[in-house]
């Protein structure tokens, strides 16, 4: 891999992680740099703007979950199947990886401006992530996909925060129960 590239995924994956911790408009450019180990140059060459970084950050955010959703629906061959692997992908999710809450829902609340590109990239996975929700609820045959797919975003949007605040032990379970019971499926 070339040295330029290196230095891009070092400052993403930095940033990444001191964005989801800490907040964004908490970290400076200087952290930054200094904990990836560039320059402000190479900073600037890859990144025009530290808004530009922090859009790179969600869409890898959104890649790593359509990654995630493309190998579920490559392993399973039946709907049902999917969509409980779907919902256990996401308690595992939120009670593992995203212990600090919704990088997206994070980024939107330091961006209120709907139309900033940051924004734009967090109503483009949500957007996404929707739609797919639809495909596998349809695809397993249940009744009003678009609605149990938004029910089940609002679901997902609620345990991310609310295993933030009061801890996985408490809401994983509540979450996989009502989501089950929201698509209609059982254990």
């Amino acid at each position: 891999m070339p040295k330029e590239s290196t230095a891009r995924e070092r400052l993403l994956a930095t940033a990444g992680d001191i964005f989801y911790r800490e907040g964004i408009h908490a970290v400076g450019v200087d952290r930054l740099v200094s904990e990836a180990g560039v320059t402000r140059a190479t900073f600037y060459r890859y990144f025009p703007s530290k808004d530009e970084l922090v859009r790179a950050y969600l869409e890898s955010e959104d890649v790593a979950l359509r990654e995630l959703f493309a190998s579920a629906g490559a392993a399973v061959d039946d709907p049902a199947e999917l969509l409980e692997l779907v919902l256990q992908g996401i308690a595992a999710d939120v009670s593992q990886h995203h212990t600090r809450g919704c990088p997206f829902i994070n980024a939107a609340a330091e961006f209120p401006d709907a139309a900033h590109p940051v924004r734009v990239a967090v109503r483009t996975h949500r957007d996404w992530f929707e739609a797919t929700l639809v495909e596998v609820v349809k695809a397993a045959g249940i009744a009003a996909p678009e609605s149990v797919a938004h029910s089940l975003v609002l679901l997902r949007d609620a345990a991310l925060v609310g295993s933030y605040l009061d801890g996985p032990d408490v809401v994983v379970p509540s979450f996989v129960e009502t989501a089950r019971t929201v698509a209609g499926i059982s254990a």
